[in-house]
């Protein structure tokens, strides 16, 4: 046998032991990172192999490699979320209180340019798609979203939403999806026209939060703080095919493909862990442990942790206690 075939094969056989055992996860380490304030989204440039945090008035800089800090991007007043345009190589910031994006450059984490927008009010969540090459943020404050084109780095549009958007997800064919958390719905946005197209009622699903795809089964994934569940959706039809229960105070969600797990992270300290056994069928297989108020994590779908960001808080309070701003970090055992 070739060495590079052997190599492939000792790697596939690998893979079979990795998934076929039981996927249990465990804490892996805690990543200490500088500066104090509220914290929100995290995301990760695959392509880079980075992890931004949001933090405050700044985003931290993991490198994925080291699992170390390497940088910040500050100079901002309410820092959101963080969307990746690999293509251009340049990141956007969702600055909240500021009613603005701010783009960087992805390489040396410099601030390329501040974005103001018009007609919407209170950027939040923010993604690329590149079926469009848009740049989407949704603002909860006007029930709407702002669209940027990354090369003019212009806003070009927005669209009406009907409700409070919180986080959506693209299919890379022309469909945008965004949960409406005081609809309880979920709006199918055109990412071409900027329109909604349809909206799917999410019952049993109360307040959606999170949401995440399976591209392949054409499965969503949405995290429901009333009811604290997780809903299977449908992608097609706006069908809820399944809901789990989860922990309280659910923030975000992420599926990954090759372990067929989801994980949806909760404010109470946990998260918890679901195996799909088809499209249709799912079960809750692990309650990890992680921090109180704990809620946002990123997936690295190529060594398969979840990074989760958090502060200490000072007891019977909601107030974090300066200098503890960390990532919790768990993996695969």
């Amino acid at each position: 046998m070739k060495p590079t075939l052997k190599f492939s094969l000792i790697l596939f056989l690998c893979s079979i032991s990795l998934f076929s055992r039981a996927q249990t996860y465990v804490a892996d380490k805690t990543i200490p990172l500088t500066g104090d304030g509220g914290y929100d989204y995290l995301s990760i440039d695959a392509a880079n192999n980075r992890l931004y945090v949001s933090h405050g008035t700044a985003v931290n800089v993991i490198d994925l490699a080291t699992e170390k800090s390497i940088g910040t991007i500050s100079d901002m007043k309410g820092v959101h979320g963080i969307a990746i345009d690999n293509k251009l190589n340049k990141g956007f910031i969702s600055d909240g209180r500021a009613n603005a994006v701010v783009a960087f450059d992805l390489k040396t984490l410099k601030t390329i340019e501040t974005i103001p927008l018009t007609s919407v009010n209170g950027p939040d969540a923010i993604m690329y798609d590149p079926f469009s090459d848009r740049v989407f943020t949704f603002c909860g404050e006007s029930n709407n979203a702002a669209v940027i084109d990354p090369q003019t780095m212009k806003q070009v549009g927005t669209v009406a939403l009907g409700g409070g958007p919180e986080f959506a997800v693209s299919d890379g064919k022309g469909n945008i999806y965004n949960n409406l958390e005081d609809k309880n719905s979920m709006d199918v946005i055109d990412a071409k026209t900027q329109k909604v197209l349809k909206n799917y009622p999410l019952n049993p699903c109360g307040g959606p939060t999170g949401l995440a795809l399976d591209a392949k089964n054409k499965r969503l994934f949405t995290v429901c703080r009333e009811n604290k569940g997780l809903s299977v959706v449908d992608e097609t039809s706006g069908k809820v095919i399944a809901t789990l229960p989860i922990g309280t105070g659910v923030d975000a969600v992420a599926y990954d493909p090759q372990t067929k797990l989801v994980f949806a992270s909760n404010g109470d300290g946990t998260v918890t862990i679901i195996k799909q056994k088809t499209a249709d069928e799912y079960a809750v297989v692990q309650t990890l442990k992680t921090q109180v108020r704990a809620k946002t994590l990123a997936l690295d779908t190529k060594t398969h942790k979840i990074y989760l960001s958090v502060a200490d808080i000072v007891a019977g309070t909601r107030n974090a206690i300066p200098g503890t701003f960390k990532v919790l970090v768990y993996k695969m055992q």
